[in-house]
């Protein structure tokens, strides 16, 4: 009896040790399963890495944006896999798919996600430039700022601070958010070389123009109007003049020269000593008075100098569009025209 009983609770003990066996091997599997396979996060979210960002940081992006499932597991791997030691700036697009692991692994070995760099609207200062880009990627406004003046940087990209308006063309750009100047404008040149295809070069010739004063040439037509299916017309008007050697006469070239600062363009500012003053000076000025959108290049390659129109004016409409003229006599009276709708609506 008394052996039976030794063997019943030697079997006791081994059935507890193998239910601990297997309760803690439960445990092992459960949080590596949790850790490496299972979605840690209840949605998406974008996580910017900064020089000193922190674990703790990264986490309180995430909570900010959406909830974490293990944040205690989170933090584990976190100091598991030395996050803090090897994070990486940079820009993480952080799946709701994800689990600790991956992110850990992500933060760690620079899995960085594009960010879409977006230029467009107003491109008519440097300093427009520069705010949108310092908005959008790790690199200062400031630093922007110097580069567009910055002779020697920007020759190694083919322009320099009198025509760089025409290297940036107006789009969305995938780009890392952590991307130096130099890579900036690599790819903003690149887009700029893709855009200047043989097609288009083609057509400039034929115009007897260079993509340069295309460029120049688009700045003025976009300065003059918002309205871009006027656009082939406006650059018509200035094609035909540059052809019979008359003097563009362009408001937006003078405005430019005040950093676009009077609302009206006056006798007073007419009189301004700049090589960008059209109405005193033949001829294009020296550089763009803006970055061109591709609608305005376009149009300038597409100019429509058959109507032979060499006159413009704002429409008594109030639409926002423009009345086009061939002679002199002619825009004379649409001029009045306006004019006179002007007055008549201030009385109003």
């Amino acid at each position: 009896m008394k052996q039976q009983k030794k063997k019943s609770g030697a079997w006791r003990i081994l059935g507890v040790a193998l239910l601990a066996v297997a309760f803690f091997g439960g445990l092992q599997a459960w949080g590596w399963l949790r850790n490496n396979r299972l979605p840690a996060f209840y949605g998406d979210a974008e996580i910017y890495v900064k020089a000193g960002t922190t674990p703790d940081d990264v986490i309180a992006q995430i909570k900010e944006q959406t909830g974490i499932r293990w944040e205690k597991a989170l933090r584990e791997v976190f100091e598991q896999k030395e996050v803090a030691k090897y994070i990486t700036p940079g820009h993480y697009h952080i799946s709701e798919n994800h689990s600790c692991v991956y992110v850990a692994r992500m933060l760690n070995n620079s899995w960085q996600t594009p960010v879409k760099l977006t230029l467009s609207g107003s491109l008519r200062l440097k300093s427009d430039i520069a705010s949108k880009i310092g908005r959008q990627m790790q690199v200062s406004a400031e630093e922007v700022r110097e580069a567009l003046d910055d002779e020697v940087f920007l020759r190694k990209f083919g322009f320099n601070p009198t025509n760089v308006f025409s290297m940036i063309i107006p789009d969305t750009y995938e780009v890392y958010w952590d991307a130096s100047l130099t890579e900036i404008f690599t790819l903003l040149r690149k887009e700029y070389d893709r855009f200047w295809d043989d097609e288009r070069r083609a057509k400039a010739k034929s115009i007897g123009l260079t993509p340069a004063k295309v460029s120049i040439l688009a700045s003025i037509v976009q300065g003059e109007s918002n309205h871009t299916p006027e656009y082939t017309k406006i650059a018509g008007v200035y094609v035909n003049r540059l052809r019979k050697g008359m003097r563009l006469q362009a408001c937006p070239t003078v405005a430019y020269c005040f950093d676009y600062k009077p609302d009206r363009i006056l006798d007073k500012h007419l009189k301004v000593n700049s090589p960008y003053n059209t109405y005193k000076h033949a001829g294009l000025p020296p550089g763009p008075i803006c970055s061109p959108s591709k609608a305005a290049l376009d149009a300038v390659l597409n100019a429509d100098t058959a109507s032979g129109y060499l006159y413009f004016c704002a429409s008594p409409a109030f639409d926002g569009t423009n009345v086009f003229s061939k002679s002199y006599k002619e825009h004379m009276v649409k001029a009045r025209a306006y004019q006179s709708a002007l007055d008549a609506l201030k009385k109003k």
